[in-house]
């Protein structure tokens, strides 16, 4: 469900930017005040590039020629808690904007809002902590996941169609735009939703003070270790990234799928802003598309692009925890 840029205006793309970097500063802050930060920090950078690689596997929806993809914020929330989730979601996000050239970097702010804040700050508070707040088990564990998902997916699929239509410069017919839309990442969720809860499940399983953490409900204490965890879900990234992409469906994905329905498949903007920003992306972008620039046909290309994705998600939001935690030391020596 990335947006391209063919599909806003530059002002909508310039509001959500904004909206997007507000809920981002509003959460580095939160995260600061965390005292749980530090022992978060390392499942924050391996979670994201779980959810890196698992959005690089397109699967298919049965009879109707269409793919899709985990969005990843309610995993990660469920395993962070909603504002360290914001952040590693938005890393996976940039990263694939800019060096893969998924999404377009016009359209980044809307992609952000529509993956990061509505499941990590709407649904996340309002419907998956509710469903488990008697207590974590299986199968609320299970509903939560996928309830929450479903209705995140289901509100960024209509929050794409809303931004595409406030901005005016294509002629998607909004009934039924809309329509498409909801109806195929219902389906999309209901998989993502499953996907979810058997990993938060699994997670619980095997430590559940990860979990119970990210609700707020307990600390994880020096005597708590989370390496076999860490390792486990480090583990599923390389294989899932490097290996399992191999075999993700080359149907176009529910976006994609929708606008091929009304007859938008080759939307392209061109000029000014437009370009200055796809001039960008080209320099930036050294696995376009998950794949070499000079061999896009080759294999390697998406195994590479699989691991080196999740590595630098890895690094991303390993590096901004790690500021984060210096910035809050060096506060607690000045005062």
């Amino acid at each position: 469900m990335h947006m391209i840029d063919a599909l806003i205006s530059p002002a909508v793309g310039g509001v959500m930017a904004a909206v997007s970097v507000g809920v981002g500063t509003l959460s580095i802050a939160k995260v600061r005040k965390d005292e749980l930060a530090d022992a978060k920090l390392p499942l924050m950078g391996v979670a994201g590039a779980l959810v890196f690689a698992g959005q690089m596997i397109n699967f298919t929806i049965p009879a109707t020629g269409s793919s899709g993809h985990i969005g990843g914020g309610i995993l990660l929330a469920g395993l962070l808690g909603g504002f360290p989730a914001f952040l590693a979601i938005a890393a996976v996000l940039i990263i694939q904007c800019l060096f893969f050239a998924d999404g377009g970097l016009l359209a980044l702010g809307c992609n952000i809002f529509n993956m990061g804040v509505i499941p990590c700050m709407i649904l996340y508070p309002l419907v998956f902590k509710p469903l488990i707040a008697k207590g974590i088990t299986a199968k609320r564990l299970s509903a939560a996941s996928i309830i929450a998902v479903i209705a995140g997916l289901e509100l960024g699929a209509f929050g794409v169609v809303l931004e595409t239509q406030i901005s005016g410069i294509t002629a998607l017919p909004f009934g039924t735009f809309t329509a498409l839309m909801l109806p195929i990442h219902l389906a999309i969720g209901a998989v993502e939703g499953i996907v979810t809860a058997a990993v938060l499940v699994f997670v619980w399983k095997m430590r559940p003070e990860i979990l119970e953490a990210a609700q707020g409900r307990s600390r994880i204490g020096g005597s708590v270790s989370t390496r076999k965890v860490l390792v486990t879900l480090a583990v599923l990234a390389v294989i899932v990234g490097g290996a399992v992409s191999l075999f993700a469906s080359a149907n176009p994905d529910g976006l994609e799928w929708a606008m091929e329905k009304v007859g938008a498949a080759e939307l392209e903007a061109n000029g000014g802003v437009y370009d200055g920003a796809l001039n960008v992306q080209e320099k930036t972008a050294f696995l376009p598309d998950y794949a070499f620039a000079s061999n896009p046909d080759s294999i390697a290309g998406t195994t590479v692009s699989g691991i080196v994705g999740a590595g630098l998600v890895f690094a991303v939001a390993g590096a901004a925890g790690l500021i984060i935690t210096i910035v809050k030391k060096q506060k607690k020596v000045q005062s």
